[in-house]
């Protein structure tokens, strides 16, 4: 349905309808005429009425409603047609003593491991001064997740703090199979939909994103805006966790900015939040 919505019924060709629509998008019976179903087919399909859907159908649908790849495999998740094993998503307490000391050795590149529900499990020093200190934070609220939507400072510490938010709702989302409950994801998004309408604005989007890599601006009040290259990779094990792995253009003023911040080796937890407000002004204009 929210994919669907999104598209501009001219766009597909048709014609003006003569009748006003009560929402935006393609109507069910404009998306089963452009896959070559049945409307009834089709609105039993969307509903989750249906059983074995051919490859077919599910490709023509797909492509109707102008999916990636992402939300291809998704849609084959949700209907049941892909086989999949069932991982376990109980966060470790702890990563195995080879990881750990892995992004220890990693150091002064910062590096996060996280979880499928994003808790994080293990990070380094390099991680703790650019983006904040994970140690000082209660276990349970080690989340990157109710970081970003519970503590307003992230909204200084990410100058694109929209596109970071959002894109991470919509991994958790992606992480998600309908197939397998998981009681401790259902929570995480019932405490933020609650505490955050931005989280809650997010999750219903419907929105799906894969972390793998890119670039992400990050302010520290010491240096300015960093703008960082990461590199997503997966850890071998049952637990589905990723490891997360920040890099700078080698000689660029990022670069140079981030061995400054790192050589300072200043203790985060010490820094009053509400400073960085005032922060943001003064290195504002140089930053741009």
């Amino acid at each position: 349905m929210s994919r669907r919505a999104r598209i501009d019924p001219t766009s597909m060709g048709l014609p003006e309808s003569p009748v006003a629509r009560r929402s935006s998008g393609l109507r069910r019976e404009e998306v089963a005429t452009l896959a070559g179903v049945s409307a009834d087919y089709y609105a039993r399909l969307e509903q989750g009425r249906v059983g074995q859907v051919s490859d077919q159908v599910l490709d023509s649908v797909a492509t109707v409603l102008r999916l990636d790849e992402l939300e291809r495999a998704y849609l084959r998740t949700l209907v049941g047609t892909s086989h999949t094993t069932a991982r376990s998503l109980r966060s470790p307490k702890k990563v195995r003593a080879g990881i750990a000391n892995l992004i220890a050795a990693m150091d002064p590149i910062p590096v996060l491991v996280q979880d499928p529900h994003m808790q994080i499990v293990a990070w380094n020093r390099a991680a703790s001064i650019l983006l904040t200190d994970f140690s000082a934070m209660p276990t349970q609220d080690r989340n990157v997740l109710r970081w970003l939507f519970l503590d307003p400072t992230t909204k200084v510490r990410y100058p694109d703090w929209e596109e970071v938010a959002g894109a991470t709702v919509a991994a958790l989302r992606a992480n998600r199979d309908p197939r397998h409950p998981d009681e401790t994801l259902e929570r995480l998004v019932g405490e933020l939909s609650v505490a955050s309408a931005d989280f809650s604005r997010f999750w219903a989007g419907y929105r799906l994103f894969k972390h793998g890599h890119g670039a992400k601006r990050v302010f520290h009040e010491a240096v300015g805006t960093i703008t960082l290259n990461y590199e997503t990779l997966e850890v071998p094990g049952p637990e589905g966790l990723f490891m997360s792995i920040y890099t700078t253009d080698v000689g660029s003023p990022s670069d140079e900015k981030l061995r400054i911040l790192l050589s300072w080796e200043q203790d985060l937890s010490a820094v009053d939040p509400a400073a960085q407000s005032t922060a943001v002004h003064r290195h504002h204009d140089s930053d741009r």
